[in-house]
């Protein structure tokens, strides 16, 4: 199997594809994926594809017919065929591909197709230089095995088999390049796109995550190479994990300027410092341990687990606190990081209406497919999953006087799964957990498959951290200590418009749920007054019970509805040291 990729036009997006099969077989199907993993919905990558056609040896025409809508059979195929087709690559994200004359990007899976009963045979793939004069200082960066080609460079790549071939995404443009060790492991660092990054610091912070990383495994590092890629746009943000790999998308402000290690790490930079502690930890957790359901991956159709939550939710608890961990960020700054991830749960009724399983089963359609009515209908296996990893994490420091922690069921689940390629099954945690406090943890576990809010109060005053709820401070108001929330709440977030304010959603029972208004309507006026930005401001001069008449456009018609103002809810989570010695028992750094 040998693939001959060419950035053929830039100017109209498209790459130009030749796959050549040695010995094809005499019916031979032909299939692209309809997902990849680490993004749970179907996206159907073969509705980009352009102009098949095929031809044997000898260059005569092969008939291709289309049996679904991703899948083409070779007729009277035998010994070497050839395949070529066209991918429009114009959707800017981590999880497709993307072609302009400023850069270039692809995942596998969907610019090759596949040979059936042939994924198991050796892959090879030519990466061509596009061939206008101003695209000639391009560079390629990905992490599949160079054969060819000088590093950094166009050239010749292999892979052993089809799925390793697609873990594979590939960055070219005018890229700048910085490499690193971590535990005598090389990582590179890939910017695509206009930044000024001090990649000095970027280079020391990142350096200092992995390599708390690995050592928290206890085994060398699963790659022998890591390749950090990231599109750098004016706003953007995005993650995608592979094998020894990441592709991601950050804002040009995120990125730090600055070399100087006592000048606080900015929200932006944390934030994309986290992004990349993410997806780096998924090299243990997806990639090599990973749900029973995902061994092998059946690309064609969804794959349903209800492990999310330990695979998305377990790596967003790490991801944030390895920033801490090491040495990244100070211990108000993971507070605040900690305080908004909980905000998030806790501001959503969903919480109450779907458990962390259901979430986890239903995110091809639920969480991937969300609309205004997603906070009152479902809850993150991200978010709510690392808020139960927290809560497992300081009930086994806590049950075991400090001598066991999540850590340790990390280390196991590698030991068990990651290291043998047996996938996890849905009680596979449940037992490490066991094991390590010496009894049943079905009343641990219980919060997987029911709606209650967790005990995290308690757990977090025994380790010295005080939890508060308050209310919030406005739509800026993400989260976090040192911050006094309204007396009034409205329960609706909008955006200002030119007349009026837009509603893009609607908290269930909140007022403006009870006054009647719904996502999309145009809310332009509040007791005989034009609204605007500081509406909600506003509102905090009412007194409690006060009703206030509501005039706003739904579609064309003016609606009319009557606000009974209300105490703000306490949906605000704010985290604070309450006891530095205790705190020091969780918050321990460079351990």
């Amino acid at each position: 199997m040998h693939y001959h990729i060419h950035a053929i036009d830039p100017k109209a997006h498209l790459f130009a594809v030749t796959l050549t099969i040695d010995a094809a077989q005499a019916q031979q199907v032909l299939y692209l994926p309809a997902w990849l993993p680490g993004s749970y919905m179907i996206r159907d990558f073969a509705k980009n594809l352009i102009g098949l056609a095929a031809q044997d040896g000898n260059g005569h025409t092969l008939a291709l017919t289309q049996l679904d809508k991703q899948t083409w059979q070779l007729n009277n195929a035998s010994g070497q065929v050839q395949v070529s087709y066209h991918v429009y690559a114009w959707d800017l994200s981590v999880r497709t591909a993307h072609l302009d004359t400023n850069h270039g990007f692809f995942n596998g899976s969907s610019v090759f197709l596949a040979a059936k009963g042939l994924e198991q045979a050796p892959h090879y793939v030519t990466i061509a230089a596009p061939a206008l004069a101003e695209l000639a200082d391009w560079k390629v960066a990905t992490s599949m095995t160079r054969t060819a080609g000088e590093q950094f460079g166009f050239g010749e790549f292999s892979a052993p088999d089809y799925d390793d071939l697609i873990d594979h995404p590939v960055e070219m443009g005018d890229l700048t390049i910085e490499t690193f060790m971590a535990c005598g492991v090389p990582h590179d660092i890939v910017l695509s796109g206009k930044h000024r990054c001090n990649m000095a610091r970027l280079k020391q912070d990142l350096g200092a995550i992995c390599e708390y990383q690995i050592k928290l495994f206890g085994t060398l590092a699963p790659f022998e190479r890591y390749v950090f890629m990231t599109t750098v746009l004016s706003n953007g943000f995005g993650g995608l994990e592979h094998k020894a790999s990441t592709a991601l998308m950050c804002s040009r402000g995120d990125l730090p300027t600055s070399a100087d290690l006592s000048f606080p790490a900015e929200k932006g930079y944390r934030t994309y410092l986290s992004l990349c502690s993410h997806e780096y930890f998924h090299s243990w957790n997806v990639k090599r341990i990973k749900p029973a359901e995902f061994t092998p991956f059946d690309l064609s159709q969804e794959a349903y687990t209800q492990q999310l939550w330990a695979y998305e939710g377990i790596t967003s608890y790490y991801d944030d606190f390895l920033t801490y961990r090491a040495g990244c960020v100070d211990q108000g700054q993971y507070l605040t990081m900690l305080s908004e991830i909980a905000t998030r749960v806790y501001r959503g009724q969903g919480r109450f209406k779907q458990s962390l399983t259901d979430s986890s089963f239903n995110a091809w359609t639920k969480f991937y497919k969300q609309d205004e009515n997603a906070a009152n209908a479902i809850v993150s296996y991200y978010t709510k999953g690392a808020l139960f990893a927290l809560y497992l994490d300081l009930t086994i420091r806590s049950e075991s006087q400090g001598q066991y922690s999540l850590d340790d069921v990390m280390r196991q689940l590698w030991q068990d799964y990651g290291l043998t390629g047996k996938g996890t099954d849905n009680l596979s945690h449940q037992r490490i957990v066991e094991a390590l406090l010496g009894r049943r943890c079905d009343d641990i576990f219980a919060y997987l498959h029911n709606t209650d809010d967790l005990p995290l109060a308690e757990l977090l005053a025994k380790v010295g951290v005080t939890m508060t709820l308050r209310s919030s401070k406005g739509s800026a108001d993400q989260g976090g200590a040192g911050v006094e929330g309204d007396k009034i709440g409205f329960g609706a977030r909008t955006k200002a418009e030119g007349f009026g304010l837009r509603v893009l959603t609607v908290n269930q029972g909140s007022p403006a749920h009870q006054a009647g208004l719904s996502a999309g309507d145009l809310l332009i006026a509040a007791d005989q007054l034009q609204v605007g930005s500081q509406f909600e401001q506003q509102l905090q001069s009412y007194p409690v019970g006060a009703v206030i008449t509501l005039h706003w456009f739904r579609r064309d018609e003016l609606m009319q509805g009557e606000l009974r103002v209300a105490e703000a809810v306490k949906d605000t989570v704010s985290l604070s040291i309450s006891d530095a010695e205790l705190a020091k028992l969780w918050l321990a750094q460079g351990e």
